[in-house]
Parts: structure tokens; C-alpha cells; sequence
């Protein structure tokens, strides 16, 4: 029995395989750390064997990537001046390796097909913890959670934050089949049941504000784009003011308090000062990529004291810039702020621009949902995380060329899974 490479690389043709290979990428992921090199082992089956079968189609135009690639491969040349070379080489390569993976599938997964595995995988990754999960004390909080099979509550939070986001987009934005709507909708409440019961503030709090900046992207998707671009200059002004005024009367301490939190964010505030002073210590190319929370170290040392960690390991600035600025310095924080800069201003133009599709509204939500997520977390400065996965399936979409715009390569109407839409791709050899 022979099976067309199409099956695999084909977003025309590959939706079993593409769904798939979503939601075990989410299950290996999710649980690398507890079940070991296998997991990351079956990552890598998973994505790395499509470069083999057709390296031109799936690697496409590679100039269009250096902004991609710029922060891991400097991430990778750390290991020169920081204090532990090897363990900095060997995290930088596996970084880039994370990267490479999610780029092969944002070549050949349709975004339809990533948000449908994305809903499932999360859905199975919860159900996992919560069969095999249990509850642990924080100290901090001085008060019992839900943690799963995970380490921490906000890991736990996080994919049921990327189950309701799936689910909110299948059933309201991609308009899926009856069929896939009925399940989204299950995966949904049973994300959000999670994420009441992970009681994580973070995961919480952006998952609503992103919901809330999907809504308005569909809405300015409604109006031409000179109407757009008016309507976005006036939202986003008057969005900040109203933060800023939420901030001023106590509204935001007020929703903290709902989730038994004070205003230093149960101490992550004396964690930031402590990131930023000891960033300002080697400014400029940091300490090296994974070089700081290292056992044996005495300033790692010491915040692991303080904020009961005994395992003196998975811990972090709860920061993504103060992390990347430790151990990077400023040049990897500009190259990273690079990366996120041009996520938002890639998916800004796009959902401004006449062409703006669903898929770009999804995406763009996916972004946000993250960068929300990065001033209080650290999603995708890690090798095998899920946050690097998706963050970077995103950047690989954009230099993917819009449907209908690749030269004179033809464009044909797929309806897999579609409600009233479908996807739009180019036929094969219109890659690149």
C-alpha cells in the first residue's frame, strides 16, 4: 500500500495527518518533563521527517526567516561567554531545533487544521491531568491548587487558556462543521472548568482581554480598509486610557483580590527588581542563553530559598523580557522585542489590509493571547514548550505568501471541515 507525499505536505490533502500531528505535538509537549527524551524524541517524528520528503516545499524561500532566526542563533552563540558553555550550546541548539519544527508546520498544517488539533490536544492534555493529576501547596499564596500533572498551576492554566481560545475560534471565527463546533464547544467548557479550577490569575485574565481583542479584530474586519485603519487608531488610544484609569482606581488590584492576590503579585514584583539588577550586571550580551537558574549558583541559590522552590529547578523571573535581558543581555532583548515587534506588525498589516482572512483574525488572537502572557510568564524562551511551538507557527505563517497572491500559481477552494468557508491555498509548487 503506497500513501502520496501529499497526505503529509499537502494542506489540500493532509487534514488527518495535519489534526494528528497537532495533537500529539500538544500531548508530547505538555508532558516532556514528566515522561522524558521519549516524548521529545516522538516531537521531533512528528515534524522533522517532512524536511526529508520534500526539503524545497516544506523550507520554501529561507531569506524571509532571518528576523525568525535571529534571537536562537544568538541564543546558540552564548555558550562563548557564558559559565556554563555546554549547557548553554546544547539549550540554544535545542531552541532552534523547537523553531525549525514549528516552521515545517506552519508550511504544511492549515491554520483551520492547527486550531482543530490545538482543540483537541488540549482537551486530551487535560484530561490526562486530571485523572493522574493532584493538588499542591503554595506557600505563597497559603492555599491549596489544582496543579494537575504539572508543576505548576500556571502550566495547567495555560492549555486550558489554549483550549477556550481553540474553542472560542472553531465555533465563532473558522465556522467549522456541526460535527467539529459540538466538540470545540465540549473542549471549551471542559478548558474553561480547568481554568476555574487551576484558580491562575495569568492565565485567567488574558485569556478574557484576548477574547475580548479577537472580538474587535472581527469587528473592524467588517469595514473597508481605509474605515479600519481609523477605527483602530481611535480603539487603541482610548483602550489605553481606560487601562490606565482602571489602574488609577484600584479596579486591577480588585480583580487580583478575586484570585486571592496583592499587589505585588504574590512577590513576583521583588522577582522583577531582583531580574532587572541582576540583568544590569552583565548588560550587554547577559549571562548566557539558560545560564542563570543553574543548582550550585548562589544568586539562583537564594530566590529558590526565598520562594520555596525545593526542587531548585523550573523557576524563572515570571518575565519573559527580564529573562531574555539576564541572560542575553540587551542585545538578545532587542532581537527578541524584534521577534514580538514584528508578530504584531505583521498580523496588524495584514488584518487592516483588504485581504484580511479568519485565519489572520485566529492568529493574531493567538499572538496576543501570548504577549498578554509574557509580562507574567515565560512561554516561549524554552526549548518544548508549547508557547515556543505557537508563537513561532504564527511567525512561519506570516512568510508564508497569501492565498490568491503567489505569482501565478493557481488558487482553488477547499472546503475541508468548512461551515460557509474553507481554506485557500495554493496548489504544490507554490510554496516560497
Amino acid at each position: 500500500m503506497r500513501i502520496s507525499i501529499n497526505a503529509f505536505l499537502s494542506p489540500e490533502q493532509n487534514a488527518p495527518f495535519a489534526i494528528a500531528a497537532m495533537v500529539a505535538t500538544m500531548f508530547f509537549i505538555a508532558y516532556a518533563q514528566l515522561f522524558g527524551s521519549v516524548f521529545i524524541l516522538l516531537f521531533y517524528l512528528v515534524w522533522l521527517p517532512l524536511l526529508a520528503m520534500d526539503p524545497r516545499a516544506v523550507i520554501g524561500d529561507p531569506r524571509p526567516l532571518y528576523w525568525i532566526f535571529a534571537f536562537s542563533i544568538f541564543a546558540c552563540l552564548s555558550f562563548l561567554w557564558s559559565a556554563v558553555p555546554g549547557l548553554s550550546l546544547r539549550g540554544g541548539l535545542q531552541y532552534l531545533s523547537t523553531i525549525v519544527c514549528a516552521l515545517v508546520a506552519a508550511r504544511v498544517v492549515p491554520v483551520k487544521a492547527m486550531i482543530l488539533g490545538m482543540s483537541l490536544g488540549a482537551s486530551l492534555v487535560l484530561l490526562y491531568s486530571l485523572i493522574f493529576g493532584h493538588f499542591s501547596y503554595d506557600p505563597l499564596d497559603g492555599v491549596y491548587s489544582f496543579i494537575g500533572a504539572f508543576g505548576s498551576k500556571n502550566q495547567l492554566g495555560m492549555f486550558a487558556a489554549l483550549g477556550v481560545f481553540a474553542s472560542f475560534s472553531l465555533v465563532f471565527i473558522l465556522r467549522v462543521q456541526m460535527m467539529w463546533r459540538i466538540l470545540a464547544l465540549m473542549s471549551g467548557v471542559f478548558g474553561a472548568f480547568s481554568l476555574h479550577t487551576a484558580q491562575s490569575a495569568t492565565s485567567t485574565i488574558t485569556i478574557a482581554a484576548t477574547i475580548t481583542v479577537t472580538v474587535a479584530a472581527v469587528f473592524l474586519k467588517r469595514f473597508s480598509p481605509l474605515h479600519r485603519t481609523v477605527l483602530f487608531l481611535s480603539i487603541v488610544p482610548a483602550a489605553a486610557v481606560g487601562l490606565l484609569i482602571a489602574l488609577s482606581t484600584g479596579l486591577f488590584s480588585a480583580i487580583l483580590g478575586v484570585f486571592g492576590k496583592d499587589a505585588t503579585l504574590t512577590g513576583r514584583t521583588y522577582l522583577w527588581q531582583r531580574g532587572i539588577e541582576i540583568a544590569h550586571e552583565q548588560p550587554i550580551f547577559g549571562l548566557g542563553f539558560q545560564g542563570f537558574w543553574v543548582q550550585g549558583f548562589s544568586q539562583p541559590e537564594v530566590l529558590w530559598q526565598q520562594f520555596y522552590i525545593a526542587s531548585r529547578a523550573g523557576f524563572h523571573f515570571h518575565n519573559t523580557y527580564i529573562e531574555a535581558a539576564v541572560e542575553l543581555g540587551y542585545i538578545g532583548l532587542i532581537l527578541l522585542s524584534a521577534v514580538i515587534l514584528g508578530l504584531l506588525a505583521g498580523y496588524l498589516r495584514r488584518l487592516l489590509s483588504s485581504g484580511a482572512r479568519n485565519e489572520d483574525v485566529v492568529l493574531f488572537g493567538l499572538v496576543i493571547l501570548f504577549i498578554g502572557r509574557s509580562f507574567f510568564e515565560v512561554d516561549f524562551l524554552n526549548q518544548y514548550t508549547i508557547g515556543s511551538f505557537l508563537i513561532y507557527y504564527c511567525a512561519g505563517a506570516l512568510t508564508k505568501p497569501v492565498a490568491g497572491t503567489v505569482g501565478n500559481a493557481s488558487v482553488r477552494f477547499y472546503p475541508q471541515f468548512a461551515g460557509s468557508e474553507g481554506f485557500h491555498v495554493p496548489r504544490r509548487g507554490g510554496h516560497g
